[in-house]
């Protein structure tokens, strides 16, 4: 029992080693609350045909799989591969916050004046 819990303590992680960004114990449970009302906020507010829905989707769902199905913290962050998971709980929370803004946007409708010759070339 007593080496259990020395192995135990010695995998938790003590720094992110980026300052100014604290260890998050529970930033697991935190990913997938996150997760879940991203895909929630795309659903009620981004059309389905909107690329932006399509992608966020397709990723937040990705990254809610593999967070729902790993415990180790460690091996989330290696399967979604865009940092630690203190960074993927801001990433999370600045694409909520991005939701709002491209419903305010309505980046998916046609322009209002048609773009100059060969500006998307």
């Amino acid at each position: 029992m007593r080496l259990a819990r020395v192995l135990f303590q010695a995998s938790q992680k003590v720094t992110t080693g980026i300052v100014g960004l604290p260890v998050n114990p529970a930033a697991r449970t935190q990913l997938i609350g996150l997760y879940k009302q991203t895909l929630d906020e795309l659903k009620a507010k981004i059309p389905e045909k909107a690329v932006y829905r399509q992608s966020v989707e397709a990723i937040t769902t990705y990254r809610l799989k593999v967070v729902e199905e790993n415990e180790d913290p460690s091996l989330i962050e290696k399967l979604i591969n865009s940092g630690q998971v203190e960074e993927l709980v801001g990433q999370a929370e600045d694409e909520i916050q991005l939701i709002a803004k491209m419903a305010e946007w309505k980046a998916w409708e046609p322009l209002e004046e048609p773009a100059p010759p060969r500006q998307w070339e």
